[in-house]
């Protein structure tokens, strides 16, 4: 069952979502009808948008990717890297092949099927609204040798309460309904027999309800409304965040005993945002839709000036992502806005790379990152470094398709071991095509991340990312 989506309504109101507001969509600041809840100070907005980020965030991210590959319940895999029509998230990687399964869980549990992978590098990942990164397996676990099925299910599917079933080797329980859980898979590209034969594995994975795999028929998916999604993040904010929230306060897991939480939910309860409750525009506080976008705009740009800041930039987990309860939130509000969905540093580091005279990258000049043998980042695995517009997060548009240098988008080392990357308008002379990243002349600020893979993470704490280096006079 490759894909097997109930589409109907639901989605096609997402769609329409995505499209910006209809005419018969209201303005957040006129859903409400409740005066009684004492007007938000500036600070309280604030607040409330920091500690609501990560769940905007996701909640646009995981239902404009169901939209795309038609439904939730359905698997799709890549076949090439990503390219600069990706628009879904902000930052994607290309280095790594994808399989994206969207998973609801309300009704069923839902299972995986994977066969062996002939890979050296294998992840699964799976994240809710909230935004917390789970690894269930890796390669680095041993995992991926051998065909494997795995379950996923919550604390509120209906009637399975995680007892182990017959024929399923592992049964994962999720923190939120609707789940993306997103297989990476290193595609030895260099090698094109082995790539071959991992895209034709890739093809076999498989998503099937609890009930089918019992033989049963699926149980319907279609009796749910989903909030409209936005272009942009500060278009929930904007329009329908008081919506969003209860729709994510209902079908995510919130602990007693974490700090973020009961914070988060404290800080809606006043609204009239409480989990367990349908949503009602008629009962809940009104807000400032208006104020509510400009101040989600602001903390965007905040976070973003701070992938120029040296300072911030030196904390320890600033691109560590790590699991729920020890990561705090300005770290989650900073990863929820330059690219959600990164893994754990057990499994990926995301440093970014400053320039040597710590302006921000322009394509307005020509730029090269020098790394040394001994200076390659701390890994036996892989990694990669990749090319972005600073503002939107999204692939540089060239002809060459080429955004990303590593072992699978393309790379030479030189004799000495060590390796130049040139980010250029035009490529210099006597660049390898592999080391060269295409730009668009223009004034337009640039991002590029470094991604090790299966770091050495002793070994990180004294390695020193490299540094980008202006070499135009423009």
């Amino acid at each position: 069952m490759k894909s097997s989506p109930i589409l109907l309504l639901p989605l096609v109101l997402l769609f329409l979502g995505c499209q910006g507001p209809s005419e018969e969509a209201t303005p957040a600041a006129d859903q409400a009808r409740d005066t009684d809840v004492p007007a938000l100070s500036d600070a309280d907005v604030y607040d409330l948008v920091r500690r609501s980020y990560q769940y905007v965030a996701m909640y646009n991210v995981n239902n404009k990717f169901a939209m795309k590959q038609g439904g939730w319940n359905t698997v799709d895999a890549d076949t090439q890297l990503k390219d600069h029509t990706m628009r879904e998230i902000a930052r994607p990687n290309n280095d790594t092949l994808y399989i994206s399964a969207l998973l609801d869980l309300r009704k069923d549990p839902v299972i995986l099927e994977m066969p062996a992978f002939d890979s050296d590098y294998v992840s699964l990942m799976v994240t809710g609204y909230d935004h917390h990164v789970n690894i269930p397996m890796a390669t680095r676990f041993g995992d991926f040798g051998k065909p494997e099925k795995i379950l996923f299910y919550t604390e509120r599917t209906e009637g399975y309460d995680g007892e182990p079933v017959e024929g399923v080797d592992r049964v994962f329980e999720a923190s939120g309904d609707f789940i993306s859980a997103v297989l990476r898979i290193m595609p030895h590209a260099a090698d094109e027999e082995r790539f071959n034969r991992i895209v034709e594995q890739m093809e076999q994975v498989d998503v099937e309800t609890l009930s089918e795999f019992r033989g049963d028929p699926a149980k319907p998916i279609d009796d749910i409304e989903f909030p409209a999604v936005g272009q942009r993040d500060a278009d929930i904010f904007g329009d329908n965040l008081l919506e969003v929230m209860q729709f994510v306060f209902n079908h995510t897991t919130f602990h007693a005993d974490n700090e973020l939480d009961q914070a988060l939910l404290a800080a809606y309860e006043p609204l009239g945002v409480v989990p367990g409750q349908p949503y009602d525009a008629t009962k809940v506080a009104t807000i400032d839709g208006a104020k509510f976008r400009e101040v989600s705009e602001r903390v965007f740009a905040e976070e973003m000036a701070r992938t120029t800041d040296e300072a911030f930039k030196e904390q320890e987990l600033v691109g560590k992502f790590k699991p729920k309860g020890e990561t705090p939130l300005e770290l989650l509000l900073f990863q929820s806005v330059i690219g959600p969905i990164g893994m754990p540093a057990g499994e990926a580091v995301y440093p970014g790379v400053t320039t040597t005279d710590g302006k921000p990258l322009n394509a307005m000049h020509d730029y090269v990152i020098r790394m040394s043998a001994d200076e390659l980042p701390p890994t036996d695995v892989f990694w990669s470094f990749t090319l972005y517009d600073l503002q939107n997060g999204f692939f540089i548009p060239n002809d060459r398709k080429k955004y990303s240098v590593g072992e699978n988008a393309g790379m030479k080392l030189g004799e000495d071991g060590g390796i130049a990357v040139y980010i250029a308008a035009e490529k210099p002379e006597g660049v390898p095509e592999e080391n060269w990243l295409p730009i668009n002349r223009k004034d337009e600020d640039m991002d590029v991340i470094l991604r090790i893979y299966v770091p050495d993470l002793e070994e990180l704490e004294t390695w020193e990312p490299p540094k980008a280096e202006r070499i135009d006079a423009r």
